[in-house]
């Protein structure tokens, strides 16, 4: 009876260990896995970062939508474009343009 009680204490030291050493691999899997807290805080930082991308391009979209809407219904602001981008005049006027600011070494 004596060998039996010996080979139950050393079965639950072992038992004992390997259950120590799987919480240990799961716990290490948990935090470093593919998908565990360190992927996941990385996956959160990005999605944070996309949401503020969208926020400014959702912002710019409206701005030129409102651009858009004021060039289809207000003549002026279809002048105002066209004397800024393809620098119409009316006639009489003058555009002096000009050279370049000569450029610093």
């Amino acid at each position: 009876m004596r060998w039996y009680e010996r080979a139950q204490v050393g079965w639950r030291k072992v038992a004992t260990g390997a259950a120590a050493v799987l919480a240990l691999a799961m716990g290490y899997h948990v935090i470093f896995g593919q998908n565990g807290l360190t992927a996941y805080q990385q996956k959160r930082q990005d999605a944070q970062g996309l949401e503020l991308q969208l926020r400014s391009l959702q912002k710019e979209n409206e701005q030129l939508k409102g651009h858009v809407g004021r060039l289809q219904s207000d003549p002026n602001a279809i002048e105002h474009q066209a004397r800024e981008e393809l620098h119409y005049t009316r006639p009489g006027e003058v555009i002096y343009t000009l050279p370049p600011p000569p450029a610093a070494h």
